[in-house]
């Protein structure tokens, strides 16, 4: 079975005229110590997608569809079931670490809560192992006295990691766990991260608009555009030999070592995902792909088979797409 399995997820803010989809119909799996990627530029639907896992998105959204953590339907728990899943079964680590911590309670007590909450201990027992976790992602002890603002930005994504792991869980999803931080500091956060996942066999779902960061840390890749998984295959051919347009351009805006002219000139795609509220007609992609069909403008591309273990929505899938080689 599935550590989790999403079913044809859809999550539409608003209603009636004013409905806008945000996640049309995606599909996902994740098994036991598996880490999968999710790439897109922003306004794709990745966060709402990551937030939609845990039930975490305000009352505006509407969900349909299935997601299973260990067999239970997040969609359908009851309130005190969904509370004891979230950090015992499927934590999350939010981007932008300052706005996630609370700014007037110590760094120790906001890591213990949780740990007070779901695990019926003392508050000493749950001190120690805010202390113990502090340690265990590369912080000094002393920090847990600290309040947010007195620490880096590197210091407060490693707090947030510290918490997501605080309860044991089976699954963390790590929403864009590096943004802001600069490239030294964001290479530390990623090996951290992986060495967490592979010593104490967590899964991982990263979220990332940055393919060679989630070509690093993940065995698999999902790349999504306009709410909807368009190509998903092992993180290295997704990265290196992706079969739709769309993931060629995003591996194309990452200049490859030793290769002069990508590093001289690389490349991307002009304009940005459509507006969810006024979605373009057949392929999302479509207006922005520089091989498409005239067919593409009337029907939209589903999943298919790109070779082994890898899916691309794309009419030339098997054709090839020399235009974006």
């Amino acid at each position: 079975m599935s550590l989790l399995e999403v079913k044809n997820l859809r999550v539409t803010y608003g209603s009636g005229a004013r409905a806008v989809p945000a996640v049309r119909g995606v599909d996902l799996r994740v098994t036991a110590g598996q880490k999968l990627g999710i790439a897109g530029e922003s306004g794709c639907g990745k966060s709402t997608l990551a937030l939609a896992l845990l039930r975490l998105l305000p009352a505006t959204a509407r969900l349909s569809g299935e997601i299973l953590i260990d067999g239970e339907d997040v969609l359908t728990m009851k309130w005190g079931r969904l509370r004891a899943v979230r950090w015992a079964g499927a934590s999350i680590v939010f981007q932008g670490a300052m706005h996630s911590l609370n700014a007037v309670h110590r760094i120790g007590d906001q890591i213990a809560e949780p740990i007070l909450l779901h695990q019926k201990t003392t508050p000493a027992v749950a001190r120690q192992r805010a202390r113990e976790l502090l340690e265990q992602v590369g912080l000094p002890v002393a920090r847990a006295d600290a309040y947010p603002h007195e620490l880096s930005g590197g210091q407060r994504q490693r707090v947030m990691i510290a918490m997501a792991l605080a309860c044991d869980p089976r699954l963390i999803v790590a929403d864009e766990p590096t943004t802001a931080l600069d490239v030294m500091i964001q290479a530390q956060i990623l090996r951290l991260i992986e060495q967490l996942v592979a010593v104490q066999d967590i899964s991982l779902l990263m979220i990332s608009h940055d393919l060679t960061v989630l070509a690093e840390t993940c065995d698999r890749l999902a790349v999504m555009y306009a709410g909807r998984i368009v190509e998903e295959g092992p993180a290295r051919t997704v990265y290196g030999a992706a079969e739709h347009p769309y993931g060629r351009a995003l591996s194309a805006t990452f200049p490859r070592i030793g290769d002069t002219a990508s590093r001289r000139a690389p490349r991307g795609l002009p304009g940005d995902p459509p507006d969810p509220s006024a979605l373009p007609s057949g392929c999302t992609f479509h207006p922005r792909c520089p091989v498409a069909l005239a067919a593409c403008a009337e029907e939209d591309q589903a999943l298919v088979t790109a070779g082994e273990g890898h899916l691309a929505a794309c009419v030339r899938v098997g054709a090839g797409t020399e235009g974006l080689r």
